[in-house]
């Protein structure tokens, strides 16, 4: 069987950084550290960081005194960060400088006056926290319906903003009904739209070009490796998201040539060898790796935790 492999997959920079982040705190301060939400949506790497000494909460009033306290990549709202302080929390960020970015330009629209929408998905700890970052109402739309129903007047000065896990490819029709629906409308430039789920999303319109099935690996609560199963299945080609190798089921290869992988940028890359394994105890394969665009991104960590 020919396995392929997307290229870019896994690891963004964002997930990198936001990892590493409770990794150093945990070197330099010592166990426990305290993540508030899971730092990046993957159950292997929350309980691997868990192992180390990290503790989840879904709320600061479940950390103690003083306890170092890291925010997930995610972002938070202004109140989380309001809370933090009035109990002298330290506090690393680990909010990905891409969401960051996105509340920065909300909070910019907001200033020149203008009715802002957030273009995600509710529920989302990303939305949540970028609806908390703007200093004033946000009207959250997912689809082109929610467009329609929209019950500001056509010449409203509105801007819109994304959801980082969203690519150009899934905002564009919302965006062009946003256009159609208004007439003094402004938003980012589609180049300030994450790269990574654009990257990733591109790669596996191409893996599906040559395979037979693909496997996503990643989490069921992961918001980008969803959509990365859910085009593989638009394009027609049977898709699956696993979290890892035991969730394979031989079923879905029975008529498979050609096996595509890919997975999410919050899944690490030894799941992904630990899907080929699986794939390898079922029958031969031959694995290579598709070309694509590299991703030579890094972004800086806290000061806090680069000073010597």
């Amino acid at each position: 069987m020919e396995v392929y492999l997307a290229q870019p997959r896994g690891f963004c920079a964002g997930v990198v950084r936001a990892i590493e982040i409770v990794e150093r705190a945990l070197e330099k301060y010592g166990p426990p550290v305290y993540v508030r939400h899971e730092i990046v949506h993957n159950k292997y790497v929350v309980e691997s960081l868990k192992n180390k000494g990290a503790i989840f909460v879904e709320d600061l009033s479940e950390v103690p005194p003083r306890a170092v306290t890291v925010f997930s990549a995610h972002g938070v709202a202004r109140s989380v960060e309001e809370e933090a302080a009035a109990r002298g929390l330290p506090v690393l960020n680990a909010t990905c400088p891409l969401v960051t970015k996105v509340h920065n330009q909300g909070k910019r629209y907001m200033s020149k006056g203008r009715s802002l929408i957030l273009i995600g998905h509710a529920g989302h700890p990303e939305v949540e926290g970028t609806m908390g970052q703007v200093p004033g109402p946000v009207l959250l739309v997912q689809n082109v319906d929610d467009v329609a129903a929209l019950t500001l007047p056509a010449d409203t000065p509105v801007a819109y903003i994304t959801q980082t896990t969203l690519s150009v490819d899934d905002t564009k029709d919302i965006i062009a009904a946003l256009h159609e629906r208004f007439t003094d409308i402004q938003g980012p430039d589609t180049r300030d739209i994450c790269y990574a789920t654009q990257n990733r999303q591109s790669a596996v319109r191409d893996l599906s070009k040559l395979v037979d099935v693909i496997l996503v690996v990643g989490a069921a609560n992961s918001s980008n490796s969803n959509r990365l199963r859910e085009i593989g299945t638009e394009v027609g080609v049977a898709s699956y998201l696993i979290a890892d190798g035991s969730e394979l089921n031989p079923e879905w290869l029975k008529d498979a040539k050609a096996v595509g992988i890919t997975a999410g940028a919050s899944a690490p890359e030894v799941l992904v060898d630990d899907v080929i394994e699986a794939l390898k105890r079922i029958g031969p394969v031959a694995v290579s790796v598709l070309p694509g665009r590299e991703e030579n991104i890094e972004f800086r960590l806290p000061a806090e935790l680069t000073a010597s």
